[in-house]
């Protein structure tokens, strides 16, 4: 159980906020965030699925007509300890953070260490290790970041793994699109990729690329003989894939498409390719 501190803010630059400022400025916020082994989670529905998954909250920021609900969320933490929780006018949570915060309050969280890649793999479906996994190569969104998780959440993906080059998972606005299943789908960094393709392949995985290729297969012809170990790779928005990546794959798949479209943004393929082979 966490009990709050409650602590009234009337001052835009209270030295106490520090982790908010800025919110909106992501070159800021990536340096900040990773510099002091945090992230933010917004709205009180993210806020209560990361203190179910046992994150630790380092302080939470709100205006007075949610701090009700919020002491509740606290109160139900499976983690123990007081936590400072800040109150303010909504002017003055605007000016801190640099939006209109309405979704019912900030929380600055600990970030978790990350696990391995072996860890991940051998931990999912408990423990009796994963048999569907996602790839997210150099995405640089991250909305599609926050959209792949939540469709990994729904569609039984077990884990995903995102490369060095791709946006950080944990930040504000992908935690808020995930709606907190970020916090839900065990997930790391691979590193380095692609080579990181053999560590899956030496873990059971087959690795299909979802990429426009010449040779590339139909999803339907995959679904019709689906790999026990299945490891879908996205990639970025607008470039797709990697050479080297597709090129270092087992298979190349391409999801059928009518009225003479191309491609999908690659959080809707995501969803897509995860509904298509759910087991």
């Amino acid at each position: 159980m966490l009990h709050p501190d409650v602590q009234p803010v009337t001052d835009r630059d209270d030295p106490r906020l520090t982790d908010y400022v800025g919110l909106t400025d992501v070159a800021l916020r990536t340096r900040v965030e990773s510099a002091n082994g945090l992230y933010v989670a917004e709205s009180s529905t993210v806020l209560a699925r990361a203190l179910r998954a046992g994150h630790r909250p380092r302080s939470v920021l709100l205006a007075p007509r949610w701090l009700p609900a919020v002491a509740e969320m606290l109160a139900a933490s499976p983690v123990d300890g007081t936590v400072p929780v800040h109150v303010a006018e909504d002017s003055v949570l605007e000016a801190i953070t640099g939006f209109h915060v309405h979704r019912g309050a900030l929380a600055a969280m600990h970030r978790p260490d990350l696990p391995t890649v072996a860890d991940v793999l051998a931990s999912a479906r408990g423990g009796t290790g994963a048999r569907r996994v996602a790839v997210l190569e150099d995405l640089v969104d991250h909305t599609n970041v926050g959209a792949a998780f939540r469709s990994a959440a729904a569609l039984g993906v077990d884990a995903v793994l995102v490369t060095p080059r791709c946006v950080d998972p944990l930040y504000r606005r992908s935690v808020r699109v995930s709606m907190g299943t970020v916090f839900q789908v065990p997930w790391t960094r691979i590193d380095p990729w692609p080579e990181g393709i053999a560590t899956l392949r030496d873990a059971g995985f087959v690795t299909v690329s979802l990429a426009l290729a010449d040779d590339a297969v139909s999803l339907d012809d995959l679904v019709a003989n689906p790999p026990e170990r299945l490891a879908l790779v996205l990639g970025a928005e607008g470039d797709g894939l990697k050479p080297a990546t597709v090129a270092a794959g087992d298979l190349t798949v391409r999801i059928p498409m009518a009225g003479g479209v191309d491609s999908l943004n690659v959080a809707a393929a995501a969803a897509v390719a995860f509904w298509a082979t759910r087991v």
